[in-house]
């Protein structure tokens, strides 16, 4: 595959919305809240976590 096959693929998977339906998901199954934080890196630009965010990440939503 090519670069340009990559990039619409890595923008959904890498979006904030799909972040957030895998944090849903993950509350359904484990029964932790989790936490949608921006990372402010390109290749990663959301997480999903149980955790609180770091310092140098911005809380986005807590899924409880």
């Amino acid at each position: 595959m090519s670069n340009q096959t990559l990039l619409p693929l890595r923008g959904t998977l890498a979006s904030f919305e799909n972040a957030y339906a895998v944090a849903v998901q993950l509350r359904a199954a484990s029964g932790a809240e989790q936490f949608v934080v921006a990372t402010g890196n390109d290749v990663q630009p959301f997480r999903v976590t149980p955790e609180p965010p770091l310092s140098r990440e911005t809380f986005l939503a807590c899924v409880a």
